[in-house]
């Protein structure tokens, strides 16, 4: 019987700071909470709850509950410390009221980054709470600290941690984990935010360095295979593509994108020197007009990473949407930046753009880059694959396939065929104003005989009065705009009997030819039975046969009429329809709820 009970009893000490050891005989039966009790009676401390048995070992620092007691051996030193509610209970004190100095040493103290990388290979739940807790770290620390935790979260261990027991195992899919692997990435990208937002100084002799580094890797001699062109700096850096080649410098203080647009460039000619090199050089060799100039299409392209990546922004509490490959190289940035500039230039060429183009090249490149990502591609290769897929033709093919089938789409939904119907008499009424402005403006025409030839250096002018009544015409040479009042014939508009337009004019009959832009307006007066007249091109013959038509009451219908309504139909919908954008329009109305049993919606307070 003494054999079996000394079995259940072990020897240890018991260590506590600030306090003299404790020579114990531990009770495996005994409960650790009457243990702990014990324990603070030796050392007169209140609150035994708020206290709890540690392993003292070097790879062992775990604390002692009723599940791993037994791994206590004869021998063994544990140390009392404050349970982990309680340290949680301070920490969270802290981190919630303490001084920004109290509050990082809760971060750093309690919760070491390198610990928190092993638990990504833990269960998700456990992963999952790991990377929120990162990004708490993250978020409370200052920039210096960020840049150091940044520092160990861009290693290859902690990359190839989330890639393999994260990303690849599917564990990303989640809701919860989507939204805190988001938050890493931008919390990352947000330490790009000041060189962003930094504009270059004049006395700023590192990004003076990168400046003539990126010249000397393009043009020196050795470097560029022998190829050397005719050298002189303004030259140079002209065929670099700066806006100021007298002082580059000048190109980068435009914020965004600041220095970060320089880093991104001498990143690109020090680590991709071949592709650097071969870029400066092809545009070099093209014609002035025809050559994409690098220092310009880097500023842009690094704006427009820094706008479609979100850099200087906090992240959301609904965000979800994060890029994989940004967990793939320690400068993904960067590297994508070195993938969209050669784009940039691929692009440029297959729209045989000019320096006039440029805004067209940039606004297609985004479309390139925002559509690659939106496939979320798992690594750097992935995205340059996907854009090498879309071209310029590519582009422009899928551009206008999606806007055919949105305007049909909504052509035939229900309340857009009311709204079309309903906002088309203003229309027709706007396209007559500007008719009927058009022939107060007047026309001057030229002269055909009887027999419908064209007499030479013979003009005749005809404008519609202000108050569109009366048409006065009349001769006039081949510069001047006369008035009305210089206008000796008059025509009262009420004598018009009819618009006559092509074979049907008087002066058209009996020729082989019809002139096609030829009208006449059939009068009822005696003395002449019409006014004949050849418009000298078809814009013109439009609004004239169009204006004479709505004067006399008649439908507009040339082919100027149906395209300007068409189009002013089409803008006028869209405009009304702002509030509803990237809403889907139903093809039928919702149904509406039927009516309440009664109206008596007043409620009496008394």
């Amino acid at each position: 019987m003494p054999a079996m009970k000394d079995s259940y009893i072990v020897k240890i000490a018991v260590e506590m700071t600030d306090q003299v050891a404790q020579l114990i005989e531990f009770n495996q039966k005994q409960p650790l909470s009457g243990i702990i009790q014990e324990l603070c009676n030796g050392w007169n401390l209140s609150d035994p709850e708020q206290y709890a048995l540690q392993f003292n070992e070097n790879n062992n620092k775990n604390y002692i509950t009723e599940k791993n007691r037994n791994e206590i051996k004869n021998g063994s030193i544990l140390r009392l410390q404050f349970s982990p509610s309680k340290t949680a209970q301070d920490i969270l004190q802290k981190l919630q009221n303490g001084t920004p100095e109290e509050k990082s040493r809760a971060v750093e103290k309690e919760i070491p980054i390198g610990s928190l990388v092993e638990h990504l290979q833990a269960t998700p739940v456990v992963q999952q709470n790991a990377v929120a807790l990162i990004n708490a770290l993250f978020l409370k620390a200052d920039m210096v600290k960020r840049r150091s935790l940044a520092a160990t979260l861009g290693s290859k261990q902690f990359r190839m941690c989330i890639q393999h027991n994260i990303l690849q195992t599917g564990a990303a899919e989640g809701a919860e984990m989507a939204h805190q692997l988001y938050v890493l990435q931008t919390l990352m990208l947000s330490l790009l935010e000041q060189r962003m937002s930094t504009k270059m100084d004049p006395q700023d002799q590192d990004g003076h360095d990168k400046i003539k580094e990126l010249r000397r890797i393009a043009f020196d001699s050795e470097s560029a295979g022998g190829t050397r062109l005719p050298t002189g700096s303004t030259r140079d850096y002209k065929k670099l593509g700066f806006k100021n080649d007298i002082n580059p410098a000048l190109d980068f203080t435009e914020t965004p994108p600041g220095l970060l647009a320089l880093d991104c460039m001498i990143y690109f000619a020090r680590n991709h020197p071949e592709s650097y090199i071969k870029l400066v050089l092809e545009n070099s060799c093209r014609a002035d007009e025809h050559e994409c100039p690098f220092g310009r299409a880097s500023v842009e392209l690094v704006k427009i990473l820094c706008e479609l990546l979100k850099i200087g922004e906090s992240p959301s509490e609904q965000g979800a949407s994060f890029q994989p490959l940004f967990f793939t190289h320690d400068h993904p940035f960067e590297e994508c930046y070195c993938i969209c500039i050669l784009l940039l230039n691929k692009t440029w060429k297959e729209m045989r753009a000019t320096s006039e183009d440029f805004c067209k090249v940039a606004s297609v490149v985004r479309e390139q880059i925002v559509r690659a990502l939106a496939d979320t591609p798992l690594s750097l290769d992935q995205l340059k694959a996907r854009l090498q897929t879309l071209t310029y033709s590519e582009i422009t093919q899928l551009w206008q396939l999606e806007r055919t089938s949105r305007e049909e789409w909504e052509s035939h939904a229900r309340p857009i065929v009311e709204l079309r119907e309903q906002i088309t008499p203003e229309i027709v009424s706007l396209i007559k104003q500007q008719r009927l402005a058009f022939l107060v403006e007047g026309t001057r025409f030229t002269k055909y005989s009887t027999r419908g030839q064209r007499i030479k250096d013979k003009f005749w002018f005809m404008r519609l009065s202000i108050n569109h009544k009366v048409l006065h015409y009349g001769d006039c040479d081949e510069k001047s705009t006369p008035s009305a009042e210089e206008l000796p014939s008059k025509l009262a508009v009420s004598d018009i009997r009819a618009l006559l337009t092509g074979k049907d004019c008087p002066h058209m009959k009996g020729r082989k030819a019809c002139h096609q832009l030829a009208f006449s307006l059939a009068l009822e007066v005696v003395d002449l039975q019409s006014l004949d007249c050849v418009a000298p091109d078809e814009l013109t013959y439009a609004y004239w046969t169009d204006g004479i038509n709505a004067l006399l009451g008649n439908r507009m219908h040339s082919r100027e009429f149906d395209k300007d309504l068409d189009t002013l139909l089409s803008m006028e919908i869209k405009l009304r329809l702002l509030d509803a954008e990237g809403i889907t329009i139903p093809q039928e109305p919702p149904v509406v709820p039927p009516e309440p049993a009664n109206y008596q919606f007043c409620y009496d307070l008394k």
